[in-house]
């Protein structure tokens, strides 16, 4: 087939580039984060790393909200329709800031209890500090939403380079916040707390002007951000919905490995965290690629084109196998490196190498399908397989699979490891074949067609 210059090489370039560097910035900053709040004292680190769990389910729901704003947005892009896609963006920012407002009231006003049932009887000047983060924290849910809102409507056009700019900005503000807030003012947690409800309304405030643009394509109106539309609202929600109850169950089942994972000893505990957090980098490459699938499937299943969509399913999906690969390679030589700044036994070190052997040799060969390629299906509509692939594979097959293999045979880590893999592998080859029948070329996400 002749290549559609809907999205060209050096468009897709564009697009892709600025979200891996995105990701990466990210990561880099959350450890600058680690390593400035550890100078805070160890309630402070016990409490930021425990509300952090926390305040992770929010995130997960304002991100899946946004997820289905940018499909909804990027299928009317698609057919040309910037005023209802321009409605569309205005719809995820009002639903986005209402229910946001709601969560954070919620959490302000039952913090204390919530943290109690959460985390237990933990020691009073940890329990303090974790009040005092999440109150904070939850002050920074709206700015944290609307971001996301705005978000999605660059990332619907592939504008991927706004959202990095202001990410770089963003987290430079909370990198340098934290320094002030530890190092100069000693002031515990909320030194760390306030900097990241700083950068955060930075954000919020930044995308929002840019959205308010009238010179963009697709533009935030106040008769569309105050008038409730029905039908835009349920379109950004029938993908919002599944995605967040997917999020929130793979939450739920990394606690309940975690408790498994604390079963194994100290060297297995060690191994395994040190492990996550290479991990966390090598997995960069396809979970920088899952918003580039949405813009572009959705643009082409939005004007109605599902070859052009085939099509760019078969592209994508190799430009991640090829980022996949060469990242994840790249990070395994890198390990005996990295392995350097940590103080760990030979045998812990043989077993994090292990470890990251087998996660990056799946997250470059099976991830770009059980993931990247899970995105586009969500794009043209095909929400509710997705979920209920994702659900099942989760509880069934790395749940109760860790379980057999770390415990009943006596794996550990190692096992927990293998079911991950297993379960990328089963959703893999469901989705390989979902795409294949062209199922999903039957879904539509805009109703008023």
């Amino acid at each position: 087939m002749k290549e559609n210059e809907l999205f060209s090489n050096e468009k897709l370039k564009k697009m892709i580039v600025p979200l891996f560097l995105e990701q990466l910035l990210v990561m880099f900053v959350g450890l600058a984060d680690t390593l400035v709040i550890s100078y805070a004292g160890e309630a402070a680190v016990s409490g930021v790393s425990l509300v952090n769990q926390f305040n992770t389910i929010f995130i997960y729901l304002f991100t899946a909200l946004a997820s289905g704003g940018t499909v909804v947005i990027s299928q009317y892009i698609g057919r040309q329709e910037r005023d209802h896609a321009g409605e569309a963006a205005s719809q995820l920012l009002l639903f986005s800031t209402l229910f946001s407002a709601f969560i954070a009231a919620f959490v302000l006003i039952g913090n204390e209890a919530m943290l109690g049932l959460l985390f237990g009887k933990v020691e009073q000047p940890v329990m303090d500090a974790c009040i005092t983060y999440l109150k904070i924290s939850a002050y920074s849910y709206p700015a944290l939403a609307v971001y996301n809102a705005g978000a999605a409507v660059y990332r619907s056009l592939g504008k991927t380079n706004v959202t990095m700019y202001i990410s770089v900005a963003s987290n430079a503000i909370n990198v340098i916040g934290n320094v002030i807030g530890v190092f100069l003012l000693h002031v515990g947690v909320a030194g760390v707390a306030w900097p990241s409800f700083i950068s955060r309304l930075f954000s919020a405030v930044a995308i929002t002007a840019l959205c308010l643009q009238k010179k963009n394509e697709v533009v935030y109106k106040k008769q569309w951000i105050f008038c409730w539309k029905t039908g835009l609202m349920k379109s950004i929600l029938n993908v919002a919905i599944p995605n967040g109850v997917e999020n929130g169950i793979f939450q739920l089942v990394k606690v309940a490995l975690s408790s498994i994972v604390a079963l194994f000893g100290t060297y297995q505990i060690a191994a395994n965290g040190v492990a996550q957090s290479i991990w966390s980098l090598a997995a960069l490459a396809g979970v920088a690629m899952g918003p580039a699938f949405i813009t572009v499937i959705g643009q082409c299943m939005g004007n109605g084109n599902t070859e052009d969509a085939e099509y760019y399913f078969r592209k994508l999906t190799k430009v991640t196998l090829l980022i996949s690969t060469v990242w994840n390679l790249l990070i395994f030589l890198l390990t005996p490196v990295f392995l350097h700044f940590y103080s760990l036994s030979p045998e812990t070190k043989r077993l994090v190498i292990w470890l990251v052997l087998i996660h990056n040799v799946f997250n470059a060969v099976a991830f770009p399908f059980s993931g990247a390629l899970s995105n586009g299906l969500r794009a043209a509509g095909d929400v509710k397989f997705t979920m209920y692939v994702s659900v099942i594979s989760t509880i069934a097959i790395r749940l109760l699979l860790s379980y057999l293999l770390g415990i009943i045979l006596q794996m550990g880590v190692i096992g927990i490891a293998l079911a991950m893999v297993c379960d990328w592998i089963i959703r893999a080859i469901l989705f390989i074949w979902r795409e294949k029948t062209g199922k999903w070329k039957s879904f539509q996400v805009i109703k008023d067609l």
